[in-house]
């Protein structure tokens, strides 16, 4: 095995628990950033800025700047930028896409005509937004949903994500969305990128088999498990493709490291 050069981290169920830090977590990533060992956040969050998403993870005690946060937003963004810079976009979502497609210079229209209809959780989702997309989709614009998430995690219980909106649109033009964020590979060029890595120099961390493991093995990089969210040990064995290491918490990995 080549040695770790850098880590990529999930935030949900990895970092935090709901409101609740994951000690281990905080500690491990924070002495990475007293090192100055490269490390990135990939969160399929497109609602929060990047800034945002830093200023949660500082509140519950990581060191860590807004430039070490890569959002399903960003990508989404940087995508759309390499494939037609200056495009008009049609957007359903929140703050945190808008921001992203503006800040990479594209046009967010408001009109049911437009290159791409990009969709992001939006949670004043309302029918004429659905229908302005429907429309433009059937008019020969580009589909991209940031993220395929069916249920989000909230105090009040699984809620519908992203991947649920998308449906709608999916079902109603019957066309297929291009999808940026975890399990799919694309974040993983753009992470290495933001880090100055490459793909045998980096481990993905994440607690969901389904999003973050998949994510590092569809993106040909190594993964660690870690049994502190969505799936225990006993879900990951009965798959039929394995992470690469699989420990109960950050801190067990660190001193195995120093072992």
């Amino acid at each position: 095995m080549e040695p770790i050069k850098g880590y990529l981290f999930d935030l949900d169920g990895t970092m935090y628990a709901g409101t609740e830090p994951i000690h281990a977590a905080v500690d491990f990533v924070n002495e990475l950033e007293a090192t100055g060992f490269p490390y990135l956040f990939v969160t399929n969050n497109a609602s929060m800025t990047q800034q945002q998403v830093a200023d949660k993870l500082i509140s519950m005690g990581v060191h860590v700047k807004a430039e070490r946060v890569l959002t399903s937003a960003m990508a989404t963004a940087h995508y759309i930028e390499k494939m037609s810079p200056g495009a008009t976009v049609y957007m359903i979502g929140e703050q945190g896409l808008r921001i992203a497609l503006e800040e990479r210079g594209f046009h967010v229209t408001d009109e049911a005509k437009a290159d791409y209809v990009v969709i992001g959780l939006d949670r004043h989702i309302t029918y004429e937004k659905l229908a302005k997309a429907a429309i433009a989709i059937r008019s020969g614009a580009r589909f991209i949903s940031t993220n395929g998430d069916i249920a989000i995690p909230t105090e009040r219980g699984l809620l519908p994500g992203n991947g649920a909106l998308t449906s709608v649109l999916t079902v109603t033009t019957e066309k297929e969305p291009f999808f940026i964020g975890k399990p799919e590979p694309v974040m993983i060029d753009i992470a290495l990128e933001m880090i100055g890595l490459q793909k045998g120099d980096v481990v993905m961390v994440g607690d969901n088999y389904h999003t973050d493991i998949l994510f590092g093995i569809n993106g040909g990089i190594r993964t660690l498990h870690v049994n502190s969210g969505v799936h225990g040990p006993a879900f990951i064995q009965e798959q039929e493709k394995l992470p690469t290491y699989m420990v109960e918490s950050l801190d067990e990995w660190k001193h195995e490291k120093k072992g």
